[in-house]
């Protein structure tokens, strides 16, 4: 008996209910041949068929379907034979041994074999699909891939330090990019279906995943992936690569350990769920801090944090719970700060209450190409909760509830920069006053096409430094007069 000797599935015939004298295994013993027809396309060599006594001279097969073919045979004997829900329970070292045995089995009864890379290459590719996510897999573990976007089944690019490009990895049909999808978004209680046709979700690590399938999908479904970062990126790390000056950082962390309220503005990919991560961890560790998001991806650096997760509708059209009623109950759950992974919608206006009374130090982030854009989308949020809510009361609430924006933006050679910190500095006639504290200002691009500019202070001390210092935080003069070197 193998190592899954405990787990082996007993079944008993047409009603598939477990007989009482069989042992649950994860791998039966009984296995079906594989039958695998060749299709002389040419292209690269991925099989050695043979016949008999000429096994290792045996020609090889030159056809990717015939490899396609022949994954999802052993792939669907494995599904067969495993205890799928004992699956995630047992050892990989020892589930590759049981899998290798079983294609071996199944290699030898179909008359295929199979040199050392190749078959290696085919246990790796079939653990993958039963423990993983497929042809993404590779791509979850390279570290210089930040997005995968999968347009259809024979469509995967992915993003490589902001750059796009297209990938030969490819799902065998469309029903295999389906299931891929289902077993993403199942792990995380979550449903996508004709009548709920995008969903958005998170992987174990905590990656973003975005789904939608057809109707909504004309052409196949449509699969993008935002990676969890294993290594977490610092203020000082966003020095180094230029993002921002040592100056801003040095005012961005004391402004954090101050407890300013920060708004992060940004385009999609511009960093902005990497800055609030990297403004974390100067939050004193003894506060308390509660988090909302839509699909939980922050990664604060403290212990003491409540991670609030929303929730869709179920099958029935019930049942949704929404980032505002998770801003209303964190209110409950005595926080010192409440950091909000997105703004969005109707949410904003008790985020802004919350800021308002007692709860400084609370930092979200919003979509908008500019700071000043970022307090547009926030009036027209206020505006929209209804009940004839003044756009005078909106701008009130925003001029007194947010001390800091920050904006970033993903330039055209794929860098990820802070193109401005700015202050808010109160009403005056109906306008929301602010002022840059810090600008990036482009000087053009050097011979390999990567954006040169200088990052620097505005000349401006902002007014929120008496508060800053007041809070035994000190700024040194050079951090708001100091020239920068271009980056």
């Amino acid at each position: 008996m193998g190592v899954f000797s405990e787990f082996r599935k007993g079944r008993d015939g047409a009603t598939g209910t477990p007989t009482n004298d069989a042992a649950p295994e994860a791998i039966s013993r009984t296995r079906s041949p594989v039958p695998v027809e060749p299709t002389r396309t040419p292209t690269e060599p991925t099989l050695t068929r043979v016949d008999g006594s000429a096994a290792a001279e045996a020609s090889r097969l030159t056809n990717d379907v015939e490899w396609f073919e022949l994954k999802k045979n052993l792939h669907d004997a494995v599904l067969e034979q495993m205890n799928l829900s004992m699956i995630e329970k047992v050892d990989r070292a020892e589930l590759r041994r049981e899998l290798s045995a079983l294609i071996v089995q199944h290699l030898s009864e179909a008359d295929i074999t199979l040199g050392a890379d190749q078959f290696k290459k085919l246990v790796s590719e079939l653990l993958d699909e039963v423990l993983g996510l497929g042809p993404l897999e590779p791509f979850l573990k390279d570290n210089s891939v930040s997005d995968i976007l999968v347009n259809g089944h024979d469509s995967i690019y992915v993003e490589r330090y902001g750059l796009l490009e297209r990938s030969g990895a490819t799902f065998r049909d469309e029903k295999h990019l389906l299931r891929i999808i289902d077993k993403i978004v199942s792990r995380v209680g979550r449903r996508i279906d004709e009548s709920q046709p995008y969903v958005d979700a998170r992987l174990p690590d905590g990656s973003r995943v975005n789904a939608i399938i057809r109707p909504c999908a004309i052409d196949g479904p449509s699969l993008s992936i935002r990676k969890f970062s294993a290594d977490k990126l610092t203020l000082e790390g966003m020095v180094k690569f230029g993002a921002l000056s040592e100056g801003a950082a040095r005012f961005l962390e004391s402004a954090v350990a101050a407890r300013m309220n920060i708004l992060i503005s940004g385009g999609t990919g511009s960093g902005k769920t990497t800055l609030l991560n990297a403004l974390s961890s100067f939050v004193d560790p003894r506060q308390r801090i509660v988090t909302i998001e839509d699909a939980a991806e922050l990664q604060l650096q403290q212990d003491h944090v409540v991670r609030l997760e929303t929730r869709p509708t179920n099958t029935e059209g019930a049942g949704e719970i929404n980032q505002r009623t998770l801003v209303k109950n964190a209110l409950r759950m005595r926080p010192d700060r409440i950091i909000i992974g997105e703004v969005r919608g109707s949410e904003a206006f008790d985020m802004l209450q919350a800021m308002n009374t007692g709860h400084d130090g609370s930092m979200t982030t919003i979509h908008a190409n500019t700071a000043r854009d970022a307090l547009s989308r926030l009036e027209q949020m206020l505006v929209m909760i209804g009940g004839d809510f003044p756009l005078s009361a909106a701008r009130t609430q925003l001029a007194s509830g947010i001390n800091i924006v920050i904006q970033l933006n993903r330039l055209s050679d794929g860098s990820r920069r802070v193109m401005s910190i700015s202050e808010i500095n109160g009403l005056e006639s109906s306008t929301v006053l602010m002022q840059e504290i810090y600008r990036f200002t482009r000087k053009g691009r050097d011979s390999d096409g990567r954006v040169i500019g200088r990052f620097g202070p505005t000349g401006v001390r902002p007014r929120c430094v008496e508060a800053i210092e007041a809070a035994g935080f000190s700024i040194p003069v050079s951090a708001f007069t100091a020239e920068e070197p271009d980056v």
